[in-house]
């Protein structure tokens, strides 16, 4: 990657959004660690608004007592609509923090401008259709052009990709399958999420048809099933370990994680790991209203008229979960996620043809509130990554998921140090 004439590190893009401006905030409180003293990293907010900018900046100024930060950090006025705007804050940056979602709307403009003027691009997309689109589209570009295009890099999906990678690693044998369960603890103020993420939902499942033709059309090959096959659970079932009861985690997870197993199988020829992710409902009363909260999500998405209604009224539709004005601050400071792997294989003196696999671990991925804590300070982490692990990355470029990208770096050691906690709970022989 260029970086040496580059005035800028990092470019954090849409930073007067309601994601970007966390973003923007946990650049800043990076800068202000301790081992970074006297060789901060110079960066910049970039979107439509100088004063939208110049108020996220003394906000994050004022939240970490820092009164010159305004002065310290540059400006870029660009727009989505302007592609010659975008190539100007692209040629400036080393790596781009794309914010600005939903990303099937406004992502690809930024994608292109990254790559032909030389900039690496991180962002926290939960679209799988866009995530795989600008895969198939520029992989081959960005990696003539020598950059690393990273996206899904908050909690959809670096908890889940990352946990998989852990669990294979400390498992003293080999990984063939994983379950993962998501569980979202919340204060007395229960939780809630901005409605940003809730547009994204209602247009990725509006559009499901683009995405299975977009896989029709790759026509890739599956990856093989090594040792026993996993078992997908019921859409309703009980986790006897948690003791609660689990759903099909939605989000983009299973995706990512899939075309990271299938990177490192095809191109490192690593054991590709089965994958199932789930989330925690709690009891029976959680599920009746998830049930009809999903019935009419699922019914009003196939609609244009429906659609609409789901944009316009998220917390109506959503049973409070969603809103147009995001979470408080206590919800934030009380809310936090664990992630739980189950995983299953083969100790050392087996191989996958002895039948059953015959050893078990389990681990967790623990962190603060995932929407606006979590997902900024994995962002962050990733772009850190890319600037100062550049000899342990996929060689040459390329469009890459997150494990992809960073099986061989040290992000997890990253994130552990700043509060996203990747852990062993149990280690046994079956």
């Amino acid at each position: 990657m260029a970086t040496e004439k580059r005035p800028y590190r990092f470019v954090v893009l849409g930073a007067s959004g309601f994601t970007g401006q966390y973003v923007a905030q946990e650049v800043a409180r990076q800068q202000m660690n301790p081992e970074l003293r006297g060789s901060a990293l110079p960066w910049a907010v970039a979107g439509r608004s100088r004063e939208k900018l110049l108020q996220v900046l003394e906000k994050a100024a004022q939240k970490l007592e820092r009164p010159t930060l305004p002065d310290e950090v540059g400006i870029i006025i660009c727009d989505i609509i302007n592609p010659a705007s975008l190539d100007e804050m692209a040629k400036q940056a080393s790596v781009v923090l794309n914010c600005i979602g939903p990303y099937r709307f406004y992502g690809e403009p930024v994608v292109k401008a990254c790559i032909e003027n030389g900039a690496s691009y991180v962002d926290i997309s939960g679209e799988p259709q866009f995530l795989e689109e600008m895969y198939w589209k520029y992989h081959e570009k960005a990696a003539e052009k020598g950059v690393y295009v990273i996206g899904s890099s908050g909690f959809g999906s670096i908890p889940a990709d990352l946990g998989v990678l852990y669990t294979r690693n400390k498992l003293k044998g080999t990984l063939t399958a994983v379950e993962s369960f998501l569980t979202v603890n919340s204060g007395p103020e229960g939780m809630c999420i901005h409605d940003g993420t809730w547009k994204s939902a209602v247009h990725g499942f509006g559009d499901q048809k683009r995405l299975r033709n977009l896989r029709k059309q790759s026509n890739m090959k599956p990856v093989p099933v090594v040792g026993s096959k996993l078992k997908r659970r019921w859409p309703v079932s009980y986790c006897s370990e948690l003791h609660e009861y689990s759903i099909p985690f939605m989000g983009a997870d299973v995706s990512v994680v899939k075309r990271t197993q299938r990177f490192l199988y095809e191109d490192l020829q690593e054991t590709p790991v089965q994958y199932a992710a789930y989330v925690t409902v709690g009891g029976l009363t959680s599920i009746i209203k998830l049930m009809f909260a999903g019935l009419f999500f699922l019914l009003f998405v196939k609609f244009s008229i429906g659609r609409q209604l789901l944009v316009k009224f998220p917390w109506f539709f959503s049973f409070g979960y969603f809103s147009q004005q995001g979470p408080t601050q206590k919800q934030m400071d009380d809310a936090s996620f664990t992630f739980t792997f189950f995983g299953q294989g083969y100790s050392q003196d087996h191989t996958t043809k002895h039948g059953k696999p015959n050893i078990k671990i389990c681990t967790q991925v623990k962190g603060p509130e995932p929407g606006y804590v979590a997902t900024p300070i994995a962002m962050v982490q990733a772009a850190v990554t890319l600037l100062k692990d550049t000899s342990e990355l996929p060689k040459g470029g390329g469009v890459f998921t997150p494990g992809a990208a960073f099986s061989k770096t040290k992000l997890i050691e990253r994130l552990n140090q700043c509060g996203i906690e990747f852990s062993v709970i149990s280690s046994s022989e079956v």
